[in-house]
């Protein structure tokens, strides 16, 4: 075994990913940590402690780099670029003013790291952001309910209570409340001494928007998930050198097709 394969060996190690893991925990424990008052000591223990940390995500990343057989790959995956450019950053120098600032800042993105280091949470978030795309028509559909909610509420509410319903802005903030179900039901109360059938109002509202729409955002998600996780074991099977499962309905749409062209050889 060359040195390439040991490092290969090394890195893809499931004791060393999940040391890995317990690293970045630990980084996340320090940073919070940080904010309560700490004595001295405490606070000297600590920056030795992270500069520790420093140093092996360092070592981390420089032995997935020299693992990888072909070095120019490396960067063409985007969580190596992220993984790389936060341990660079962490490397600056606590001064002071803006630059120790942004050496903070890069600490807390550091907790990221777990996720391009586990794959579970590399395929969920993959997932959320494929999905992205159709989930801005959701959006772009629910902004429409929300907007046409808001003028009537506008139209209809508005001399009751100003503060709720004044103008189409503040009545957007009024239905996302009464969406996420906070304390909705005393702005339909307010609103039914005046209008008694207002709750025909609320009540389709929260149809379309908390039951409806939310349902279509999770089957998305949903969707969009499993197909990156055929995708991932697709890809595993391929590395391993295992086949792909045969797809039976294709195989029996192309026995179909030629059990036609036959019949229609014989007609001639």
């Amino acid at each position: 075994m060359d040195l390439n394969q040991r490092l290969q060996s090394i890195a893809q190690n499931r004791l060393f990913e999940w040391t890995a893991v317990s690293v970045i925990i630990a980084s996340a424990l320090m940073l919070g940590a940080k904010t309560f008052e700490l004595s001295p000591r405490t606070q000297g223990l600590l920056e030795v402690a992270d500069w520790a940390i420093t140093i092996f995500f360092v070592f981390e990343i420089g032995l997935r780099f020299l693992a990888t057989p072909e070095k120019k790959r490396f960067f063409t995956n985007g969580w190596n670029v992220f993984d790389t450019i936060v341990v660079a950053v962490s490397l600056i120098p606590g001064g002071g003013g803006d630059q120790v600032l942004v050496a903070r800042l890069v600490r807390v993105f550091r907790v990221l790291r777990m996720v391009s280091i586990i794959p579970e949470l590399r395929i969920l978030l993959n997932s959320l952001i494929k999905a992205l795309p159709q989930l801005a028509y959701v959006l772009l559909l629910m902004f429409i309910i929300f907007y046409i909610y808001a003028a009537i509420g506008t139209t209809l509410f508005e001399t009751i209570n100003p503060v709720l319903w004044g103008d189409i802005a503040v009545s957007l903030l009024t239905l996302f409340r009464v969406m996420t179900f906070e304390d909705w039901t005393d702005v339909m109360y307010e609103t039914q001494e005046i209008y008694p059938l207002s709750w025909i109002y609320y009540l389709s509202f929260i149809f379309f928007t908390a039951f409806a729409f939310l349902n279509m955002v999770i089957g998305i998600v949903v969707n969009v998930l499993d197909e990156e996780h055929a995708r991932a074991k697709a890809e595993d099977d391929r590395l391993a050198g295992v086949e792909a499962p045969v797809d039976n309905r294709a195989l029996l749409e192309e026995i179909r097709a030629l059990r036609e062209d036959v019949a229609r050889l014989r007609e001639r």
